[in-house]
């Protein structure tokens, strides 16, 4: 016997829906979030159980996948079926074209899906909690990474309308001793005005090479002639960039306290080992791709689908004589960003994707579609690896394309 809820979720309250198989809604409650709601929960299912309640399995339906409540739900034994917000959507477009929506109504909506279709759902996956962490910190690491680079861009910008000396000067604002010397001189008055000294002294705490080289450049183009803004308009601008500096370095530092984090826990789990051997893997993309693809050995019943989720396989359109192979545009960013990372890494590591990628090539596609096609290749190779518990073995793994190897 099977009972199925629905879970719209907000901040502070689940509205929940209690669906037998037969559609017939049992039980409907708005319920507090954390232990309180929990257990009210509990109470309103166990309402619902006859007399062979241990033959009884519970499926929830809800828009997310993570968190103390989703957790506290698996932790009961109940069936968790992730729902997406497009998935959503297209199913409350089944039963109504009126456009109306209640948090009542996408409880009922989310119940009934998993009753009808949680065949055609994914469960949310069994991860251990060494896996979810290396996501966690794996997620954050990048997520920095994405804001610094924003800020950079918003800095830059900021530099181009005032100052665009300072764009001469240096090449890497995020490096430090970029970020060192502009927060000492972040207008054009005060930046002619630095030494050499003080230059070279930032170059040297940033371990540059060929200091007086640089400090050459550095000096000349900060001193040139240069088109200015007034020095009311200047002075605004210097006090946003020194803003920005300072948001910057900031995220510089929590950055690298992140990655020892990240490598910290990746090296705690059992599959690093394997990851790590993979052609072009380091630590930090070997961390993201285990966080995204989590350590359930039930979640990927084959290669394929592991390929599937990774966005790397393509996809396929038919539809009477017309048939279009494309490539995979909804995807896992993070995901795929590391897998793609690794199979360029891969060409210089791997003389098997050095020369699968080569054909490709010389088949005429495009340097993005041939890597792509390799970084498909590879996550089918670290599925096989993953599925029988052996490290990459570069002769096993390219063995169907000796010819290629041998040339």
């Amino acid at each position: 016997m099977w009972l199925f809820v629905g879970d719209d979720w907000a901040e502070d309250h689940h509205d929940v829906e209690v669906m037998n198989a037969a559609g017939r809604v049992l039980a409907r409650a708005r319920l507090p979030e954390g232990v309180a709601g929990m257990a009210r929960l509990h109470e309103l299912i166990g309402r619902q159980l006859a007399d062979d309640a241990e033959d009884v399995q519970v499926a929830v339906g809800i828009e997310t996948d993570r968190g103390p409540w989703v957790a506290a739900l698996t932790a009961a034994g109940y069936v968790v079926f992730p729902v997406t917000p497009l998935q959503a959507s297209r199913y409350r477009g089944r039963h109504g074209v009126s456009g109306a929506k209640s948090d009542g109504g996408d409880a009922h909506m989310l119940a009934d899906m998993v009753r009808t279709d949680s065949h055609q759902l994914r469960a949310a996956a069994g991860d251990s909690a060494d896996a979810q962490a290396v996501k966690v910190v794996t997620r954050t690491h990048k997520t920095l990474i994405w804001e610094r680079t924003r800020q950079v861009q918003r800095l830059r910008h900021q530099l181009r309308e005032y100052f665009p000396a300072a764009l001469e000067a240096f090449e890497d604002l995020d490096a430090p001793d970029a970020l060192e010397l502009l927060a000492r001189a972040p207008d054009p008055d005060r930046a002619a005005r630095l030494t050499r000294a003080q230059v070279a002294a930032a170059l040297k705490r940033a371990r540059r090479r060929d200091i007086a080289g640089k400090t050459d450049v550095i000096l000349a183009a900060l001193r040139g002639e240069q088109l200015r803004q007034p020095s009311a308009l200047t002075a605004a601008y210097a006090a946003t960039a020194r803003a920005l500096i300072a948001v910057i370095v900031t995220l510089n530092e929590q950055v690298q306290a992140l990655q020892g984090q990240v490598g910290e826990h990746f090296g705690r789990h059992p599959d690093a080992e394997i990851y790590l051997s993979q052609p072009g893997m380091g630590t930090i993309p070997g961390a993201r791709v285990l966080g995204e693809f989590g350590d359930d050995p039930h979640r990927y019943a084959d290669g394929k689908a592991r390929k599937n989720y990774a966005a790397t396989s393509p996809i396929t359109r038919a539809s009477g004589k017309k048939k279009i192979v494309a490539a995979r545009y909804i995807h896992n960013d993070r995901l795929i960003d590391a897998l793609m990372a690794q199979a360029f890494a891969a060409l210089n590591a791997s003389p098997g994707a050095r020369a699968y990628y080569d054909d490709m090539r010389r088949r005429g596609m495009a340097h993005n579609d041939a890597l792509r096609r390799l970084a498909n290749r590879l996550v089918g190779i670290l599925h096989g690896c993953l599925t029988t518990r052996a490290r990459y073995n570069e002769a096993t793994a390219w063995s169907h394309r000796g010819s290629e190897l041998a040339a």
